[in-house]
């Protein structure tokens, strides 16, 4: 089977509050234009994530492209799941629609079809779901407030690897933190299949004050382009993808 382009994601741990560097804001719209979904996750303790914290959760997702969801720490592993499937289908279906819209004419959307068409296309979205490689960086923010939170994260990344092995396309992994320990961001796992080496990774992690959030995403992306030629989605694969899936 030819490829079917790949699905770019960053996958954003955070409890809100960058204060260093550039406007995480900014990166994410930036992501966003090279063709990477970034996924927000505020995690929350016992205190709730103040409105601010919430607000900047908010804003990165919105920006980047991708799927905002405050949650408690107990309650991560299904959140982190849930996220990160939520935006392939979102991607996908972004793509699958500005296709309908030039082959339907632009004041078409999937809404204007018949049940019976919108269910095939639903489909399509379904089976690239689960067919399309899946590229996915995580960043966490392992502040001073972060702390006590990151044996729940590393228990939901585990549970992310787990989860996503079913699928047909190909998974690959990589894992930073930050602040790092001398510069903006630490690698923790190289582009990996699966997430299954993460035991004790989090323990050595030394918390500092700082959270530089978009510096830290300004060095994810450029991950992205050293991570090899596996193609994205956004950058024009469209047609390509939609004759393959028979549309």
């Amino acid at each position: 089977m030819m490829s079917k382009g790949t699905l770019k994601q960053i996958l954003l741990l955070t409890d809100g509050h960058s204060n260093q560097g550039e406007d995480p804001i900014a990166i994410a719209a930036l992501a966003r234009e090279q063709g990477i979904t970034v996924n927000v996750i505020g995690v929350v303790d016992g205190n709730h994530l103040n409105e601010q914290g919430i607000e900047e959760v908010e804003a990165i997702a919105q920006a980047g492209g991708g799927v905002s969801q405050v949650v408690y720490a107990k309650q991560l592993a299904q959140t982190v799941q849930m996220v990160t499937r939520k935006a392939m289908t979102q991607t996908i279906h972004g793509v699958v629609n500005k296709e309908l819209s030039q082959i339907l004419g632009q004041k078409q959307e999937m809404e204007d079809l018949s049940p019976a068409k919108r269910g095939q296309v639903m489909e399509v979205v379904d089976e690239l779901g689960e067919t399309m490689n899946l590229d996915v960086l995580i960043l966490v923010d392992t502040s001073a407030s972060m702390k006590n939170k990151l044996p729940m994260v590393q228990e939901a990344l585990t549970d992310l690897s787990i989860s996503l092995t079913s699928r047909m396309g190909a998974n690959r992994f990589a894992l930073y933190s930050f602040p790092g320990k001398k510069k903006d961001i630490d690698k923790l796992l190289d582009w990996s299949p699966q997430l299954n080496s993460l035991s004790g990774i989090f323990q050595k992690l030394s918390s500092g004050g700082i959270t530089p959030t978009g510096p830290a995403l300004q060095v994810a992306l450029e991950k992205f382009s050293k991570s090899g030629s596996r193609r994205s989605l956004m950058a024009g694969d469209e047609e390509q993808l939609l004759e393959e899936s028979g549309m």
